[in-house]
């Protein structure tokens, strides 16, 4: 493949796509949803082959859940891309205004980023997510999924891009990399590429820092907490938990580790354990736990473990304050909460826990764009540059300053002859 050339012509396109109005934009998103709907049919079996190839090769179950596209799938993408077309456009926006002196005015104002780079891994539907809300923030995007869900994102990504450009959008405002080599070949074209987005493992997420000079946003592993306090509540809690850790096991917003204050251990555990059981997942716990339940043992690496399965490692502490420097040691920098009824108890979690989502009693499957109401999302960002958790619309923006003058040069400021007054006009 001629890289430059593929990651060019995305170049070209974001210089259009960022001057399109929004309601050109919000038309062909209107067109994709309608497509999508259309020919269902068509991605269902695409889907369907790549399933049956995933089971014939033992993918891990949680692969296969991940790679699943179905008719609840499409509804919860098409709903998405609906909420999406509601929204204030995210462009064109003037963050600020300043009179800087008589004459010479200076905004700053919301535009794109340019060509985004989203490489993930399994899930179909997050090309749909990331191709919609790249039209909507007029971004030129390069996709690359996969491999076990190659025909699924072949159709999907046809029917995207038949529809947009119908509806208006310039060719090339989306393309579609297939080969697994295309990666690295990609990372070198830091000319055209302004932005990449990695969704994988940890391994590939650091293959790629360290393999491109293109700015990276995203995260490695999902590993999110529980920590029920000594007010927890035990129904509430034990609700919450089994929530957070099977209602989609598959996820990196699937809670992996929890931990226990020693005075809520001996209430919560067996009714956990008892929840658990009913719905096959196993028990990790640590040699205080084990006193209490019947589990398997926990090691240390238990805790540094991302397990995308039905498999929960659970600690228990002697304070709130032991709770924060597990996480802060642990965790991945995601999504944790906290179970208690005590508020200062909480506040005090939520300040000192290092992580872009902070929670009390709710499940960490709430971290999510389309959760958020932002639509849908390209990823979560654990970073703390630019965009931080579910990054939505207002993470794909950047901004430019529009000075407006009439001859007016610097000499004179620094001569002394005129001065700067810095009026805040908005």
């Amino acid at each position: 493949m001629d890289f430059k050339g593929f990651a060019g012509k995305a170049k070209e396109s974001s210089f259009k796509m960022a001057s399109i109005p929004c309601s050109v934009r919000d038309y062909a998103l209107l067109e994709i949803m309608k497509s999508l709907d259309e020919s269902s049919g068509r991605i269902f079996r695409a889907n369907s082959e790549d399933l049956d190839r995933a089971k014939a090769g033992n993918l891990p179950g949680p692969v296969v859940n991940r790679l699943k596209f179905d008719s609840n799938k499409l509804k919860e993408v098409s709903a998405g891309i609906s909420d999406l077309t509601k929204m204030p456009d995210p462009l064109f926006n003037i963050v600020f205004e300043r009179e800087l002196d008589k004459g010479l005015t200076l905004c700053k104002t919301t535009c794109p980023i340019g060509v985004v780079c989203v490489i993930f891994e399994s899930r179909p539907d997050a090309l749909i997510q990331i191709s919609a809300l790249c039209v909507k923030s007029g971004n030129s995007c390069i996709l690359k999924g996969g491999s076990e869900a190659a025909n699924t994102n072949r159709a999907l990504f046809d029917v995207i891009y038949n529809a947009g450009t119908r509806a208006g959008l310039p060719e090339g405002f989306a393309s579609l990399a297939e080969n697994r080599a295309d990666v690295d070949g990609l990372l070198k074209c830091h000319e055209s590429i302004d932005l990449v987005i990695p969704r994988g493992s940890n391994s590939f997420v650091q293959h790629i820092m360290e393999n491109s000079k293109i700015p990276v946003m995203g995260h490695a592993d999902g590993i999110c907490h529980i920590y029920a306090d000594k007010s927890a509540d035990v129904e509430k809690a034990v609700a919450v938990i089994e929530d957070a850790k099977i209602q989609y096991v598959a996820v990196c917003n699937a809670v992996e580790t929890l931990l226990v204050h020693k005075d809520a251990a001996a209430p919560l555990l067996p009714a956990l354990k008892a929840r658990f059981d009913l719905k096959g997942v196993v028990l990790r716990g640590c040699p205080r736990t084990k006193e209490i339940i019947d589990c398997e043992s926990a090691t240390d690496e238990d805790y540094r473990t991302e397990y995308l399965d039905y498999v929960l490692s659970v600690k228990i502490v002697d304070s709130l304050a032991a709770a924060v420097s597990h996480i802060n040691k642990y965790g991945s920098h995601h999504t944790d909460c906290i179970m208690t009824e005590d508020r200062e108890a909480a506040e005090e979690f939520m300040a000192a826990v290092d992580s872009a989502g902070v929670y009390q009693n709710c499940s960490t499957r709430f971290a999510d764009g389309y959760r958020y109401g932002f639509g849908a999302e390209v990823g979560v960002s654990t970073g703390k540059l630019h965009a931080r958790g579910p990054v939505g619309l207002d993470g794909l923006v950047s901004y430019k300053y529009k000075l407006y003058g009439d001859g007016h040069i610097v000499a004179d400021y620094s001569e002394g002859r005129k001065s700067f007054n810095f009026t805040q006009a908005l």
